[in-house]
Order: structure tokens, then sequence, then C-alpha cells
């Protein structure tokens, strides 16, 4: 199956890396605003994908995502660049919208153009409001976000190495936005099927701080990750990869990723059943009446700020 791949940078560097290691893609083309370092990148990381189940990586144009099944958007200010990387910043990377939805509006149209029938996964931060700015653009086309999936593997992370377990041991979802309104769904956390509290042995306020500590580790563990590398790029390419290898092999995986949710009015992550045509449905889990409101505040959020530039 053909696929796209917008953006050379730091992102989409890890993207492509990891899109070839999980296989699935059967040709992926690069497109970058610098065709000559798309070309680099492409030759670059075809030699040693000789290694791999057969995959043709080369850079293209916009006119060369003809046919391709998903298209993957990894373009845009970062927010290193941005000024996104401030702990006491309550926008976060919304600071980004602007500058990133001004690049989507220019190329969601081209996409649309050769590709119609794609489904268009946003990885670009900040990633829900971008969504909505590329349905906009993009006469319907199916458009997810790469959402709060990456934001819920960092929380099983954290848990798993806080109770000695593996991290496929625990059950965990961030929800909302990819960003600081994020919801954390502590009243769904299971290790083996076990309450959180049950497993950890904590009285009320140690198991408060230690939801605190997580909380604070995985909201801001982009910021961490940039002042020690300048770019937070290995753990998304690797997130870009699942979801790819998800639609492309139809697995039907329930995953929380964005999506545009009729009852929020915007795009935002739920537990959502992904297939080769996309999300085909979304669940709503069981949620404490804190963690609804907090859901629905998180989807303020992002509504406020895509409106203020679609």
């Amino acid at each position: 199956m053909k696929i796209g791949l917008i953006g050379a940078g730091a992102v989409g560097r890890a993207c492509l890396t990891s899109l070839v290691y999980a296989g699935g893609a059967r040709e992926i083309v690069l497109v970058n605003r610098n065709h000559k370092r798309a070309q680099g990148m492409a030759t670059d990381i075809q030699y040693g994908a000789t290694l791999l189940p057969a995959v043709h990586v080369r850079a293209g144009h916009y006119e060369d995502l003809d046919r391709c099944h998903l298209v993957i958007v990894t373009v845009g200010v970062n927010e290193k660049t941005g000024g996104a990387t401030d702990r006491s910043d309550d926008a976060g990377r919304l600071r980004l919208l602007e500058d990133n939805a001004k690049i989507y509006q220019d190329i969601i149209p081209k996409i649309n153009a050769v590709a119609p029938g794609a489904i268009i996964l946003v990885v670009t931060d900040p990633p829900d409001p971008l969504a909505e700015v590329a349905r906009h653009y993009s006469n319907g086309a199916h458009v997810l976000s790469s959402g709060t999936l990456l934001d819920s593997q960092r929380m099983r992370f954290h848990i798993a190495r806080h109770a000695g377990v593996h991290p496929s041991a625990v059950e965990a979802m961030v929800l909302g936005e990819h960003g600081t309104s994020q919801v954390f769904i502590w009243s769904g956390v299971r290790i083996g099927g076990v309450p959180l509290a049950r497993v950890l042995d904590v009285n009320e306020k140690d198991c408060e701080a230690f939801q605190n500590k997580i909380e604070e580790e995985v909201r801001f563990a982009n910021i961490s990750i940039i002042e020690g590398t300048g770019a937070s790029q290995l753990g998304i390419g690797m997130v870009t990869a699942h979801i790819t290898s998800t639609i492309l092999n139809n697995e039907r995986l329930v995953v929380p990723i964005g999506s545009h949710i009729e009852a929020y009015e915007t795009t935002l992550s739920l537990p959502s059943l992904l297939s080769r045509e996309g999300v085909l449905e979304t669940y709503m889990p069981a949620l404490s009446s804190r963690e609804e409101d907090a859901l629905a505040a998180s989807a303020a959020v992002i509504r406020k700020a895509w409106e203020g530039v679609a």
C-alpha cells in the first residue's frame, strides 16, 4: 500500500525510520519544501531498508501522492522554534497553532487535489486543532490526529516503572487534547486487571501525590526531551508507525487518537476503533464526574483554539 509523508524535519525523519522498520507500506513518498533534502533522506534510508521487508522509499512532489491510502503530515514550526517550552505556560503547544495553521492552509488543498480519498494523519503540533484546520481545507477528507496515544504510552511507562511491571501490564489512557488540558483517566487505571491503589498499597493522600507526579512527568515530557536533545521526535515517530500499521493492516485496534467528535464539536482523543477506513467508532469510557468535566473543558480549549484560525 502507498503512503505519503509530508515533512523531512526531525519528526519526519523519525516517522520515516519507524515506518520503514514497522513494515506494511510498499511505497512511501517523502515530500518536503526542500526537495533535495527529501531526496537525501530517502536515499539514505533506502540503503538500510534492504535489510527489511520490501519497501520503496522515494522523494516526490505533491502530484506523486496520487493513490496514497494515507498521508502523514509532520511539517511545521516545532516547539523549540515556536517558543512552546515554558512549563508555566498553559497554552503549551497551542502557541504553534497560528503559524502552523497557515502552513496547513497551503498544503492540505494540495494533498486533497491529488489524493482526495486518502486518510490524513496530523502529527504536527498542536495536532488536534490542526486536524480541524485540515478538515476545513480538505473538503471533508477523513482526518485523524495522532492525539493522546503518545501521552497514554508515557503514562503507562511511568506507572509501570513505579509499580515494577512491564508497561504491557498497565491499562491507562490520557484523553482530550495532546496538550496541557489533557485528561488522565485515573479511574480506569488497572495493572493486570487490579485497581492501581490496591497494587501500590498506598493511602489516599499518597495516591494523590503519586498521580500528580506522574501527570507532571507526562505533561512536560516533551519539554524534558527538548531540553536534552533539541527535539521530541523518536517517540512520536514510533507511535505514528503504530497508527499507520494499524490502518494499513486493518487491525481494528482500539487506541486513544484524535478524530472529530460531534458531541464535543471538535477533534479530540477518545478510545477509537481504528481500521483501514480510519476511525470507525469511538467509545466513551466510564469516567468519574471530575474526569467528565475535565474532558469537556479540554474540548472547549481545543475548539476555542481552532475557531480563531480556521
